[in-house]
């Protein structure tokens, strides 16, 4: 009797077995939608005027600085950057050239200096300061972030000339470039330095590494992404610089390739030359940033590479084999 009632009452439909479809409409998330349609925007006004540029590089002999493009198309106004002997097109090549390769030296020149000094001084803030001065000392370097680069030329310039030294492009432009840039390689070190992890060097030295050793082999290897950086930060800020070195160079040297560009643009009519030469330099810039790309993919796809052997992680386990046979047989024999 039981067994038939226990049936029956499975057998029957239950209300609360009944499932409820309700037809909702899919909600639309406008703060996504906003933000994608604000970046579309940033890289529209980011990347279309070089675009634009590009294009009007490859007019012909009688090419305009605007649209309507002006053909033939052709190679001239590129042509024109490094050989003058171009018929119809600039003839800048050979100041093009030497302020290129004075811009390049100088930028490297900048950008090792500044990486260097920003990592020396990140690394004074790993420890605290006797009576705590090191949060005024970071605000004042923040302070520098926020002074005009103009402003920071001009102050540079008063100094050097109550000094009474010569303005120079190896000494005070190189050397004002190196103090703009000192603030953004230290904001790149620290950020370094927080993800650090202090207790592998005390686990190198716990194993016997001196200070020097660990420096070497355990600290470097872990930041030197950050220093890369900073030298990226003070090489691009020495490359593009035109409002402090102008202010701190004695017009008989080579110039800059930015002062080269501005010499150009007041001195003489707008040419397509300038924008081959503005499109050559974002090509060169991004050619350069998809190599380190690709070097850090590399490295990183290397680094996640499984072990074959027990010898590539612990190296020569033969000794221990042995040792372990004979454990063995003393065990066996006792």
């Amino acid at each position: 009797m039981i067994q038939t009632m226990t049936a029956a009452a499975e057998a029957g439909p239950r209300p609360q077995d009944t499932i409820v479809r309700q037809a909702t409409k899919p909600r639309r998330d406008w703060a996504k939608i906003g933000l994608g349609g604000y970046f579309a925007v940033f890289l529209f006004f980011l990347y279309v005027p070089m675009i634009l540029m590009a294009v009007l590089s490859f007019q012909g002999s009688n090419g305009n600085l605007t649209f309507p493009f002006q053909g033939p198309a052709s190679f001239g106004w590129w042509k024109s950057l490094w050989d003058s002997s171009v018929v119809g097109f600039g003839q800048n090549a050979d100041l093009i050239r030497a302020t290129a390769v004075q811009s390049l030296k100088l930028s490297l020149v900048g950008g090792v200096v500044t990486a260097l000094l920003g990592f020396l001084l990140s690394m004074a803030f790993r420890r605290r300061w006797r009576f705590k001065t090191d949060g005024i000392a970071f605000y004042v370097i923040m302070l520098a972030l926020m002074t005009p680069g103009f402003l920071v030329g001009l102050g540079n310039q008063l100094l050097w000339k109550a000094m009474n030294l010569t303005p120079s492009l190896w000494q005070t432009a190189l050397g004002a470039n190196v103090v703009w840039g000192i603030p953004f390689s230290f904001m790149v070190m620290l950020a370094v330095w927080n993800r650090y992890d202090k207790h592998v060097e005390e686990a190198a030295r716990d194993l016997g590494a001196d200070q020097k050793t660990t420096f070497r082999e355990v600290t470097l290897p872990l930041v030197w992404t950050g220093i890369f950086g900073s030298f990226l930060f003070g090489f691009t800020l020495t490359w593009n610089d035109y409002d402090r070195t102008i202010l701190l160079q004695n017009g008989y040297q080579t110039q800059t390739l930015p002062l080269q560009i501005g010499g150009m643009t007041f001195s003489q009519a707008i040419r397509p030359d300038l924008y081959a030469l503005g499109a050559a330099t974002t090509a060169i810039s991004l050619l350069g940033i998809g190599l380190l790309l690709a070097v850090v993919w590399l490295r990183l796809r290397f680094r996640r590479a499984p072990v074959q052997r027990i010898s590539e992680e612990l190296g020569d386990t033969t000794g221990l084999g042995r040792a372990a046979g004979l454990v063995g047989s003393r065990d066996t024999s006792n």
